[in-house]
């Protein structure tokens, strides 16, 4: 297999070795992840910002909006264990590649929906689809990355949902207004069935695999030990929900998405209707709080893992002392609700999006560094399968609360509130961070 690599050093006829430097193919396939999770983000959320549009033309109600936002969550999150075990199984070449083609076409088609029902087919569709690029990642992430370098690319390939939103939004928004909002689906699906042929050229499920990767990255990559040739699982995927860790980030990530999808759902007509702010105005101020989530997520994920890797703080303490600095961030979404201000308003919705992804930095990594052998992908699967639920219930019960008071004030303290529940569940709840070991 070593034959596939450029030579460790090579001997010139003057005697003396030439040390090439270590290749860094890596992070081009970082870069590839984080460019499937932004288009995912962009596919989601483009029902959110077209919502003004199809609420007219297709005589969709407020109520309706948020069964529609839910029933993409409820079947993503359904499927997120099924696609952590084939992604484990069959391994993320072909399984992100088959995802990311299956939801563009369906994006794709949202552009021909007639009204509630089609609309509806076509995001359980999406969902199904989507449900299969958070697992590969995270089982990417243990795969291609050292331990000292798997927050950073966590909060890397996560942030592609907030460069995706705060430079997306504001393209999607002119597309809509230049040729329409079916007419945008129909470009994102093409975007995605590009990205699925680069990624079936570029990647491999195996580093030693690659041609591009020499001796000097695949011994970095296997430094932590990670070079698993055996590929048995050493359990079933429920025997995970025995382990006091996995519930804490169940439920943790559970409450973080509950506030999270609210960026990506009921923002756009919160700005509209509670700020009035016009439809080309929306698109500006709904990318800021994305914008700072994106940048703030990267900056994180890559001073956690300097700080666990000077050895002053143990991994277990890096990982609960950014979840809660995160967590208490984003419970300024409270105040953001009953701020009078539109400045302070904006300011403090930036701020409690940017603390979602401090969190989210940390949630990414600790799959890699809890799961057992050969099961990153099904731990992030059962972990992301709970949280979704968030995203389920999350804009019904928003909406239900915007159709019953007028206004979002209740539905963003009722956020804040989940959010200092979590502070308190990953103190006590969540235990040491360190792999989980089979009970014989």
């Amino acid at each position: 297999m070593e034959g596939n690599h450029i030579a460790a050093e090579h001997i010139p006829a003057t005697g003396n070795p030439i040390i090439p430097k270590r290749t860094k193919v890596r992070w081009i396939i970082a870069a590839m992840m984080w460019a499937a999770i932004a288009i995912n983000f962009l596919d989601r959320t483009t029902l959110a910002i077209a919502t003004p549009h199809i609420m007219s033309d297709l005589q969709v109600t407020t109520e309706e909006m948020g069964v529609l936002m839910s029933a993409f969550f409820l079947c993503y999150a359904l499927l997120q264990i099924p696609a952590g075990f084939i992604s484990d199984k069959f391994g993320q070449r072909k399984v992100l590649g088959l995802s990311v083609l299956w939801w563009s076409v369906a994006t794709g088609l949202t552009g021909i929906a007639t009204g509630f029902k089609s609309l509806m087919g076509l995001r359980m569709i999406l969902g199904v689809g989507e449900a299969g690029a958070y697992p590969s990642n995270a089982a990417i992430t243990r795969k291609w990355f050292p331990k000292s370098e798997r927050a950073t690319v966590g909060g890397i390939f996560d942030s592609g949902q907030k460069f995706g939103g705060a430079f997306g939004v504001p393209i999607l928004t002119w597309l809509m207004i230049s040729v329409g909002w079916r007419e945008t689906f129909a470009v994102l699906g093409i975007l995605g069935i590009v990205w699925s042929l680069a990624w079936w050229i570029l990647f491999k499920d195996d580093p030693a695999d690659h041609k591009g990767v020499n001796k000097m990255e695949l011994d970095y990559i296997h430094e932590g030990g990670m070079d698993e040739k055996d590929k048995t699982m050493p359990m079933k995927w429920w025997q995970l929900l025995r382990y006091r860790n996995v519930i804490a980030m169940c439920i943790g990530f559970f409450m973080i998405n509950y506030n999270s999808y609210f960026f990506i759902t009921w923002l756009p007509m919160y700005l509209m209707k509670d700020r009035g702010l016009s439809f080309s105005q929306m698109g500006f101020a709904a990318s800021l709080p994305l914008l700072c989530g994106a940048i703030i997520e990267v900056l994180a994920g890559y001073l956690s893992d300097k700080v666990h890797s000077s050895g002053k703080m143990s991994l277990t303490k890096t990982r609960k002392l950014f979840l809660c600095i995160g967590l208490v961030m984003a419970s300024f979404i409270g105040f953001a609700a009953v701020s009078k201000s539109l400045v302070i308003a904006l300011i403090l919705l930036c701020i409690s999006k940017s603390g979602t992804v401090v969190a989210a930095s940390q949630v990414w990594a600790i799959p890699s560094e809890i799961a057992p052998r050969n099961m990153t992908g099904i731990v992030a699967g059962i972990q992301n399968c709970v949280s979704n639920f968030g995203g389920v219930v999350g804009p019904i019960i928003t909406g239900f609360i915007v159709g019953y008071t007028g206004h979002f004030e209740f539905a963003l303290l009722f956020s804040a509130f989940l959010l200092l529940l979590a502070i308190f569940n990953f103190i006590f709840v969540l235990g040491k961070i360190e792999p989980i070991k089979a009970e014989k």
